[in-house]
């Protein structure tokens, strides 16, 4: 199915800061946006940036659809059985992992055939995950019992299941070069820093109400932390562990993406819409409206497209040259 494109002219967008409005520098405006009907109630979602296709879990039907943005829209849907949530892609491997928290497993996914490869174990309430393409590891965290599946992506197997120091793991990232992964903890409103050569947490850093999503911007090192409680986004400084700044948004943020060749990072935090944030200097450069409360958000290391899911009207948009 052909998208919906909308017209340039409506996507520039003003921030409003406290009582006064501040415009944003340069103009803030995406080339277009396309819609793709994927119905249901769009959840997690990942991009292959080698193939350049999306894919998005919908629970209520245990399907994961496939994007294709060039033509906008789905161009497979796979049958994963069980109310899958979060989602991930090995591009390296070109393998795609989808998890399943009621039955506490990861279906693996073949990238090329969307064959069914492996169902693995990886504790009760796995639900959010990320891949160390390096190390060819995948990181499940429960927000049901608070702990840290490690996965070998190999052998498809457990290779470890390790208790969390705090309940609540909402959302993961993984720092590949510096073999560290990233967690969530909505319950204490904190990021606990996983290290993989220790197989142990080691480090716990305050930020903002609920945070429940994580992304790393492996150059750098600064994680960004979607606070879903309050008006920000924190970003963390790997050197100090520590919160080193806070950029205010325009309402609370669940999601975020970070394109790691020019550190962008890409948040729901938006007035109804999609807003753009310099990771390096910390400041709020661009928001795209897009009349809805958009849910989780992706985007294409290659291309720069992001995706944003709409779980209310069931459909992805796809954003380009924003």
């Amino acid at each position: 199915m052909r998208g919906r494109q909308v017209r340039r002219r409506t996507l520039f967008a003003l921030v409003t800061a406290g009582a006064g409005a501040l415009f944003l520098p340069g103009v803030a405006h995406a080339e277009d946006v396309r819609s793709v009907e994927v119905g249901g109630t769009p959840g997690g979602l990942a991009v292959n940036p080698v193939t350049g296709l999306a894919y998005v879990t919908d629970a209520e039907s245990g399907t994961v659809s496939v994007i294709d943005p060039r033509a906008a829209s789905i161009g497979a849907v796979v049958h994963v059985g069980g109310e899958p949530g979060g989602i991930a892609v090995d591009a390296k491997a070109n393998r795609i992992y989808v998890a399943n928290p009621p039955a506490g497993t990861v279906v693996v996914l073949d990238g090329h055939t969307h064959d069914l490869v492996s169902v693995i174990g990886a504790g009760a309430g796995a639900s959010a995950l990320a891949v160390d393409e390096e190390a060819n590891r995948v990181y499940a965290a429960s927000a049901a019992t608070g702990t840290l599946a490690v996965l070998d992506g190999v052998s498809c197997t457990l290779a470890a299941l390790v208790p969390g120091p705090k309940p609540n793991l909402a959302g993961i990232a993984v720092d590949p070069g510096r073999k560290l992964a990233y967690c969530a903890s909505t319950a204490t409103d904190s990021v606990e820093v996983f290290s993989a050569d220790s197989g142990k947490f080691v480090a716990s850093v305050k930020v903002g109400a609920k945070p429940t999503a994580v992304a790393v911007h492996a150059a750098s090192g600064s994680v960004y932390v979607a606070n879903s409680g309050i008006h920000h986004m924190s970003i963390v400084d790997p050197a100090t562990r520590a919160e080193r700044k806070t950029v205010l948004l325009r309402s609370e943020s669940s999601a975020l993406a970070v394109h790691q060749g020019t550190n962008t990072v890409y948040t729901n935090g938006g007035q109804n819409g999609l807003s753009r944030v310099d990771g390096g200097s910390g400041t709020l450069t661009g928001e795209v409206s897009l009349g809805v409360n958009p849910g989780d958000v992706a985007v294409d290391q290659r291309t720069r497209t992001v995706f944003v899911t709409d779980p209310l009207h069931g459909r992805v948009s796809v954003i380009r040259d924003f």
